[in-house]
């Protein structure tokens, strides 16, 4: 009997561990033998701790469980009041077209003897025979760009550091993930962390770098754990090493973890700290593809953007380039939470409108009150109301509704949700995180909570300066955090301007 229990942070916060734990004791009351395999999540949260067991009709998933349901999986299953179906029959995972995140969920995570056996190492045993202006040339014709923020052109990147000389190259994998209502960093290395390794070596050969860094934020433990093991299990089989795959390549992985701060996710940030200094925003240019960790040239990549380049190598640069919508080519994993029904990792190409996202796939509101605003992009994302959910995933599309992809998290609002007060909180947020090393964001953003709690008590005339204020933000902030922190402010000013002016309270 082949079981399968998840090992996600997200599972196991839920009771997975315990889980475990009641079927090994069942199963050895029952004197049945079990092969457990502790899994990645699927992504369906709502459904964790998700068990499967293998049948003869493929893979049966039964959740939420609690240990109370244990001894039913050892009986008739299809009686099982907690039975779901195939798992890849449910709606939810069954509208997914999953790339980047095929095989987690589905293998071992830390086998890769398993993650051979679901096309692992295809892609860089495809690249190992291509010349360096070849793998970059697949890259671009991709259509990947930057899973981070910006969603600058990968392959672009790549070229800038390959054409740089240098005695050094480095590659950095940005795995600072900060913002709320993500986590598909943290569920890909706890899931499948090969496929990173795959991605940094790849992108490494392109660029003639031959190590590589992955920065981590200290609050995922479990997926620090898990990339620490599978980066030990790569360099003993010869995946990483002084020759990968017996190919005479060199490139090694070492993973470094930072100590919680957020602008430590923008790219010379990460740098500076991955150096042991401390994480402030270096001025541009240099850029870091010229003069980044050392000094030398880097290529500074999302983690998903790296993991998403195996997918490319296996499948070939066109088959990945037919999906999409406009220039944002692929799909995105897009991770979707706050008060909804149907949390979890849904990653699909570019192109589905928000409101699908939000209403049809996503079930509405856990409250099961209307929506009234959803925050996609982080933090700093722009709050995007129901006129809006006709705006197509994409990066110009949302860039056109005055909103931004970032790195896809969706965050959800019903009608109760106080957008004066969320704007606060944006300012807020970006007073606690800067740097400080710009005027605009280290000052800028503890004005505009003065601001702001001026409106509040009534005083109107303050919106004018609030406008102003983000303006200069905006235009003046070294980095994305100040720069960015007016999207969220301007969108909930100019799609609830009633909450601002007190017109709503006064109709109360």
């Amino acid at each position: 009997m082949k079981i399968y229990v998840p090992r996600d942070s997200a599972a196991k916060a839920l009771g997975a561990d315990a889980i475990a734990d009641a079927i090994r004791v069942e199963a050895q009351a029952r004197g049945i033998e079990v092969t457990m395999i502790r899994n990645g999540s699927r992504g369906m949260v709502w459904l964790e701790p998700l068990v499967e067991i293998e049948t003869d009709s493929g893979r049966i998933g039964f959740g939420p469980i609690d240990p109370a349901d244990v001894p039913a999986l050892f009986d008739d299953l299809s009686a099982h009041p907690k039975a779901l179906g195939r798992v890849e029959e449910i709606p939810f995972f069954a509208r997914q077209t999953r790339l980047t995140f095929a095989r987690c969920g589905v293998i071992d995570p830390l086998s890769l003897q398993n993650y051979e056996a679901h096309g692992g190492l295809v892609g860089l045993r495809r690249a190992l025979d291509m010349t360096a202006d070849e793998i970059i040339t697949e890259v671009t014709e991709s259509g990947l760009r930057g899973r981070g923020g910006a969603g600058f052109p990968t392959g672009i990147k790549w070229q800038t550091v390959a054409a740089a000389e240098a005695d050094q190259k480095y590659i950095v994998c940005n795995a600072d993930e900060g913002d709320s209502g993500t986590f598909a960093d943290r569920m890909i290395i706890e899931g499948d962390p090969f496929c990173l390794i795959e991605g940094m070596i790849i992108a490494g050969i392109a660029v003639g770098a031959t190590k590589g860094y992955v920065y981590m934020r200290s609050e995922y433990p479990d997926a620090i754990a898990v990339l620490c093991d599978a980066v030990r299990i790569g360099q003993a089989s010869g995946v990483l090493g002084a020759d990968v795959l017996g190919s005479g390549r060199v490139f090694d992985i070492e993973v470094r973890v930072g100590a919680g701060a957020y602008v430590c996710g923008e790219e010379t940030s990460l740098l500076n700290s991955l150096e042991g200094k401390r994480g402030v925003v270096r001025a541009k240019p240099p850029l870091p593809a010229l003069e980044g960790f050392m000094g030398k040239p880097t290529v500074v990549n999302n983690l998903l953007s790296l993991t998403t380049v195996p997918v490319i190598f296996e499948k070939g640069a066109k088959a990945y380039a037919d999906f999409g919508l406009g220039r944002s080519r692929g799909t995105m994993p897009i991770q979707i939470a706050g008060n909804v029904r149907h949390g979890g990792l849904f990653e699909t190409a570019f192109g589905m409108p928000l409101g699908d996202l939000i209403e049809d796939v996503a079930g509405g509101t856990a409250s099961g009150r209307p929506v009234k605003a959803v925050q996609v992009g982080g933090p700093l994302g722009a709050y995007m109301g129901v006129e809006k959910f006709d705006t197509p995933f994409g990066y110009e599309e949302f860039d056109q509704s005055g909103g931004l992809i970032g790195h896809a998290g969706v965050v959800v609002f019903d009608d109760r949700a106080d957008m004066l007060d969320l704007a606060r909180f944006a300012m807020e947020f970006c007073a606690v995180e800067s740097c400080g090393k710009c005027t605009p964001c280290r000052i800028g953003a503890v004005r505009g909570v003065e601001t702001i709690d001026r409106i509040a008590a009534g005083d109107v005339d303050a919106i004018d300066l609030l406008t102003d204020l983000c303006e200069v933000m905006k235009s003046g902030s070294l980095c994305a955090l100040g720069g960015f922190t007016p999207f969220p402010v301007m969108s909930a000013l100019e799609q609830f301007p009633e909450e601002f002016t007190g017109v709503k309270e006064a109709a109360e």
